[in-house]
């Protein structure tokens, strides 16, 4: 399709709505007509003749019943509480029937776990249908001095259905103190209680927010069919919005600067017309500041090859922006070194705990075991532009990567958090490796620094099969019966920055039970006057001396013996076995 390039706010809306009805019209022609159902029946109608008394609601005394599909037909002997008993495991989050046990003044003191599902809230709360005939202070010692068990009375005293009240429950369980964050919902009725609850964030939930602030990033996603729009706390973040809130296609164009109106529409015509990955540079006016984004769209197209929706990534430049400014006006060239040393420092001590972890227990839940180890060059560093990731993803495969970020310092830190998190968003896709890769490449070639970086990327999915990607890092080791060898690619790119547009291949290997899969940065086998090869022979040599100890004691042999031979580069290592 050939769409024009407007040159105002209003024409782009326009041309937008244009295509989306266009879009529309053309699935409910492809689709057929849906014929609606009739809303009576005829009096004459067999189905209507064919129905008995039996079948029909009964009215006794003026109240509405039927008849129930459990416990016994005798109304006089039924437990009107056993229907929802039965249907409790049919709810999808932890859910339990409270009986309230009172004191002789009437006063609600605990409550009996009459029956619950098999739903864990968190992994280390039992689920409440094994607590069934407990009293809830015994199961859920904490309850009291969360406020949780005044609250559940009250929904009794009152009759006032709680609607998602959070509770901070704090537990001690095998001498370890545990907390989670609860979103509870109660509703009485009869003198019972029925609770539900749910985590208010999963750990996973909480990691991407973190990464999208850490990164100043954030990415949506437009249905164009149902008119659904999707944001992330990032976007919303970027854009001042509420969360539930986000904007469609058109009220983004609202917001644009009007000078970046012919760039956004070029942009997100070649979004529309399924055109991937398309790339830019915007400035939109939010809250009377001009915000400074990179935006890379992604159409999400049907078989017919038509989009039906579109995803876009945003990065907000904003505050790089400003503080550019900022040190260029600046009169005081030594206060500005001092305070961007200071900034350097405390961002470094946040980031090496904020930008390190493994995931290892979601990973061991897949048969797969994780160690990692970061090293720093200088001992008052706590972490530069090197960087790894290795997480289980929504659709369950794994996400493995590894990253060196050119350059020294704060802005090297930077350039690191962008990569990482830029990759963490892309995978949200889908997509495969190469694709991944392809689109992170236009990222780091878009950064006015003009740094390059090395990165190896890829997936292990269910079938233990690493689908992998090269941006000229060292190739992953694997250590196999006693033995370690270095992965050979397909085609190992060029290094990420160096050549924009370059399309990268996916590389495929079969894992096996047993295997190390060993990824590391070029601090771990570089040394001045030598070939890179040997150091790589070196460690895979390394590597297979270390057969038969786990993922952790191969990588603390590997960072003691690296530590003794010293380092003039940052490192980092990650083994990941397949058990």
């Amino acid at each position: 399709m050939n769409l024009p390039l407007p040159d105002d706010v209003t024409e782009l809306k326009a041309v937008i709505g244009r295509e989306i009805s266009a879009l529309r019209a053309d699935v409910r022609r492809k689709a057929g007509t849906r014929q609606p159902a009739p809303t009576t029946l005829d009096r004459a109608s067999p189905v209507q003749s064919t129905a008995s008394a039996a079948t029909l609601p009964r009215r006794h005394e003026g109240v509405l019943s039927t008849s129930c599909m459990c416990g016994t037909d005798d109304e006089d002997k039924r437990d009107p509480w056993s229907c929802v008993c039965a249907a409790l495991p049919a709810v999808p989050v932890s859910a339990a029937l409270l009986t309230p046990l009172r004191d002789g003044n009437g006063e609600v003191v605990d409550f009996v776990i009459r029956a619950g599902n098999h739903i864990r809230s968190v992994e280390w709360l039992e689920a409440p249908g094994h607590q069934a005939g407990r009293r809830f202070m015994e199961a859920r010692p904490g309850a009291a001095a969360s406020g949780l068990l005044a609250a559940l009375a009250d929904v009794l005293a009152t009759g006032r259905p709680m609607d998602g009240l959070v509770v901070d429950y704090t537990e001690e369980r095998l001498g370890r103190l545990h907390r989670a964050q609860l979103l509870y919902y109660a509703a009485s009725c009869g003198g019972e209680l029925v609770a539900t609850w749910r985590p208010v964030r999963s750990q996973a939930e909480l990691l991407t927010v973190d990464a999208q602030h850490l990164a100043s990033m954030g990415w949506g996603h437009w249905d164009l069919l149902s008119g659904k729009v999707t944001w992330s706390e990032g976007l919303s973040r970027i854009f001042r919005t509420e969360l539930n809130m986000p904007w469609s296609l058109q009220e983004l164009c609202d917001a644009l600067l009007p000078a970046d109106t012919t760039a956004f529409a070029e942009f997100i015509t070649a979004v529309l017309a399924g055109e991937e990955p398309a790339w830019t540079r915007i400035r939109f006016l939010v809250l009377g500041e001009v915000r400074t984004l990179d935006l890379l769209g992604r159409p999400v197209a049907g078989t017919d090859g038509r989009p039906w929706a579109v995803h876009l990534v945003a990065r907000d430049l904003t505050p790089q922006m400003r503080s550019r400014r900022r040190l260029v006006e600046t009169e005081r060239e030594t206060e500005r070194l001092r305070q961007q040393a200071d900034a350097e420092r405390r961002v470094a001590d946040s980031l090496r705990e904020a930008l390190l972890p493994t995931h290892s227990e979601e990973l061991a839940a897949v048969g797969l075991t994780v160690a990692a180890a970061y090293l720093a060059s200088e001992p008052d560093s706590a972490v530069g532009g090197d960087w790894y990731k290795c997480r289980l993803l929504a659709d369950g495969r794994v996400l493995v990567a590894m990253g060196d970020a050119c350059g020294h310092g704060l802005d090297a830190v930077a350039r690191m958090a962008q990569q990482r998190h830029a990759l963490a968003g892309l995978a949200q896709t889908g997509a495969a490796a190469g694709e991944i890769m392809t689109w992170l490449n236009e990222l780091v070639c878009s950064d006015p620094s003009g740094e390059t970086a090395t990165v190896i990327a890829g997936h292990i999915d269910k079938d233990r099969v690493l689908h992998w990607a090269d941006a000229g890092h060292p190739a992953p080791l694997v250590r196999r019966e006693g033995s370690a060898f270095a992965l050979t690619a397909e085609q190992r790119g060029p290094l990420l920055g160096a050549l924009p547009g370059y399309a990268y291949e996916t590389s495929a290997y079969q894992l096996l039970r047993g295997d190390l899969l060993v990824l590391y940065t070029d601090g771990m086998v570089e040394r001045r006057g030598e070939d890179i090869t040997r150091g790589i022979e070196r460690l895979a040599n390394a590597v297979g001396a270390a057969a038969g100890l786990t993922p952790r004691q191969t990588i603390d042999r590997l960072v003691e013996e690296h530590v003794r031979a010293g380092h003039d580069d940052d490192a980092c290592l990650l083994a990941i076995r397949v058990d």
